[in-house]
This record gives C-alpha cells, structure tokens and sequence, in this order.
C-alpha cells in the first residue's frame, strides 16, 4: 500500500519549477547556500560531514520528450572552492540512477547511505581525483532520455538520482548540480524540480548572511524533528510559515548532533515552511542537516518551495471599543 501522505506533494511537485531564469541549479538561488559538500571517506566527522555521501532527486514531468543533461559544477577535489586537509588526496563518485526504485524502494530516501540506497539502474558513474582541468567548470553527464527515469505517477514526472559518494582521501570536495537540455550551456527543463532528504552543505562566510532550506509538511504530519549537525553554534536557525514568526531551532555544536521538535498546524500542511539559518562568524561552515516527522521517516526539501516562499501573516486586531471618527 502506497503512504497516502506522499501523494498530495507528488501532485504538487508537478505544479512548480525551479530556478528558469538562472538555470535548475541545487542549491538554488532561493535557498542562498553556494555549494554541497562532500568530504573523502577517511575525513574526521568535525570537518561537517557525517557520512560522506549526499543523495539529490529530479523530477522531469512526462511532457518533456527533449533528452537533458545532469551537470556537475566542479566536481573533483583539488581546486580553489575546495577544502584541503594536508594535501590533496580525495576522490568523489558521482552515480546516475534510474528506472525501477531508483526513487520508490524505501533505502533510497533513508538519511543514511545504507542498505539499497543506490536503487535502480546505474546509467552513468564517474571518479573525480584532483584533475584541475574540471576546476570551477560544468562536467555534464547524459544526455537522458526522460522515459528512462522511474515514473511515479502521483507526481506524472519521471524522477532520477544522484549519488554522491567521497572515497579515500580526507578533503572536502565543493560542488553544484544542474539539469539542463544542452551540454554547453545551462537551458533548464521546463517543469522539473529537485529534492532532498538530507542536505550536506557549505554556508555562506559572511556574518548575517541567511541561509534557506524549505522542508515540506504533508497533510498527515503533525510535527517536525529538526536535527543538524556540526554548526559549531554559529548564528541561530529559526522556523518561518504563514503562523510561524521565527521559531527558534536548537543549533549544534562542533562535531554534535542537535534535535528540536516543532508542531506543525493545520495552515503550514501542504505548503513549504523554511527553515532560516542565520550565520554569525565570517569563517567556512560546514553543517548537516535532516528533517523527520514525529514517526522518524524522513521530510522532503525542495530548491525551491511549494506554493512559494512562506510569509508569516501578521493579524491585526480593532478594538471595538476604540473610535476611528476624526477628532472635532
């Protein structure tokens, strides 16, 4: 039996796209955070890593017949965006995958890369060492044929994941993903989108700077368990929707873990709520962060948010009692 509380997003994920003026770009413009990372598996978890592996989905909705491109924005470990560790030794694996659960088995949207997580049928697997022809350049992979994703038909879309995996080497690798119907230039899918389960992320160094992350409450949830790891308590990260104004989320410290519930109410269902994250200090950040329901299974996050960017609703009380008659 399908979960019912998936259905209504997938619907959704059909009815929004990101980013069609700047390129379908993960991060996205909205979200304001420069560049996934991804450390080699012999990294020290303080780095901002946890497990050395990031999972992204796309959806193409089954309207689009041109084949597409799945692109990589500095892909190898070695470059000016990149963080090195003594010398450069790390090699990252990006893994393209497909057809039947590349999405729908259930390892595939678990937090941590266990199990069957690598679902699916394999289409293309690249290694990237610290080759500096590939430094701050688009490396595209494909092109696809849109039919060769899962179709899953609550979201009328063929969906396809990325895998991303550090190997040996203790470096952290910085680095963008993008879809785009040419291999030399950034011309995004019309109606596709991008999601997450977890997110391994590079924030911006500037002090004040706000980061955005946009977590999806489904019509069954009734709270969300915010967990972040490694933000060296670096500013402060708060919860904003139509009834939210700013909730404070328990940030972590170095090398730590940190967990906040929030309830969610009848207004923010089916809608995107977004999750700020405020930065404090003017140095590399590097931080982890994962949103469960109150039954631990995994929220998405999109690059850009459902129903659009939540605005908190300010209500404006009259006092009856309290004349508006011009003064005599």
């Amino acid at each position: 039996m399908k979960n019912r509380a998936l259905k209504y997003w997938y619907c959704l994920l059909g009815l929004v796209y990101f980013g069609y003026y700047y390129g379908q770009e993960v991060p996205s413009r909205e979200e304001n955070i420069p560049y996934l990372v991804t450390f080699g598996a012999n990294s020290e978890h303080s780095w901002g890593d946890d497990d050395f592996s990031q999972t992204v989905f796309f959806s193409i909705p089954k309207s689009q017949t041109k084949p597409f491109y799945i692109k990589v924005f500095d892909p190898e470990a070695g470059g000016e965006l990149d963080e090195i560790d003594a010398g450069w030794d790390t090699k990252t694996k990006y893994s393209i995958y497909a057809g039947k659960e590349a999405f729908s088995n259930k390892d595939a949207r678990n937090i941590d890369p266990i199990g069957n997580y690598k679902s699916g049928t394999l289409l293309d697997s690249k290694i990237f060492g610290s080759d500096n022809s590939t430094d701050k350049k688009w490396v595209a992979f494909g092109p696809y044929n849109p039919i060769q994703g899962e179709f899953v038909p609550e979201m009328e879309a063929y969906v396809f994941k990325v895998v991303i995996d550090g190997l040996n080497g203790n470096d952290g690798n910085l680095y963008r993903l993008a879809l785009s119907i040419k291999s030399d230039v950034n011309i995004p899918v019309e109606g596709a989108n991008a999601f997450a389960y977890e997110y391994s992320i590079r924030l911006q160094m500037d002090a004040g700077s706000v980061a955005h992350v946009y977590p999806f409450a489904d019509n069954l949830v009734a709270a969300f368990k915010i967990r972040n790891f490694d933000f060296d308590y670096d500013g402060q990260m708060k919860l904003y929707s139509s009834v939210k104004n700013g909730h404070l989320v328990t940030g972590s410290g170095d090398n730590e873990w940190s967990i906040s519930n929030h309830p969610i109410r009848e207004e923010e269902k089916n809608k995107c709520l977004d999750l700020q994250i405020v930065k404090k200090g003017e140095f590399k950040n590097d931080v982890v962060l994962y949103i469960t329901n109150e039954y631990n299974v995994p929220v998405p996050f999109f690059a850009a948010p459902i129903g659009g960017v939540p605005r908190y609703k300010y209500k404006i009380k009259i006092n009856p009692n309290v004349s508006n008659a011009a003064p005599k």
